[in-house]
């Protein structure tokens, strides 16, 4: 089994929790913003899949190698950001989630899987950027998801594979 049931409550909490936190992108915003679940849905559709995949994909690959992976909400990161959404922050921080591997002693391994993450990101992005050039007559609805899409998983992307801390970036440059 891929995920366990308190990987999935737990996806699924971040992604409702992700959804709500970009609900905002699809109109002005203002300190006591009425919730709109047209946005909500929109935002769901689009800023979802980066985040799902992006952590699904190092558990994945991290399990193809034999190793436990284990995802996790990580509360504090997800509340920042529901709370910079609510104050209406000019800009977001959020670290909703993480993989929890034991120590990897195979170097290329252990690069392999932190760029797992990102890979998805950069999967996601071109799909995006290839279903918006093949496909005409795509309604307003669809083309804001797939240019939000294209642009959530191109930051996701970049964010994530700075060579600083915790991230991605620095566990593929940097080894174990």
């Amino acid at each position: 089994m891929i995920l366990t049931l308190r990987e999935v409550i737990d996806f699924i909490i971040l992604i409702i929790a992700i959804a709500y936190i970009f609900t905002s992108n699809f109109s002005p915003r203002t300190l006591y913003s009425r919730f709109n679940f047209g946005n909500f849905k929109t935002s769901l559709l689009a800023t979802s899949p980066a985040v799902f995949f992006h952590e699904l994909f190092h558990k994945i690959f991290a399990m193809s190698f034999g190793h436990e992976a284990t995802f996790h909400i990580f509360t504090p990161g997800l509340l920042i950001g529901v709370f910079l959404k609510l104050i209406n922050s000019p800009f977001l921080i959020i670290a909703p989630g993480f993989v929890s591997i034991p120590p990897i002693a195979n170097d290329f391994q252990f690069r392999l899987i932190a760029f797992a993450g990102p890979l998805a990101n950069l999967l996601l992005f071109l799909i995006a950027t290839i279903l918006l050039k093949k496909i005409k007559n795509l309604s307003e609805r669809q083309l804001i998801v797939l240019h939000l899409t294209k642009r959530i998983n191109l930051i996701l992307l970049a964010f994530n594979m700075i060579p600083f801390g915790p991230l991605d970036g620095a566990k593929v440059l940097f080894g174990s």
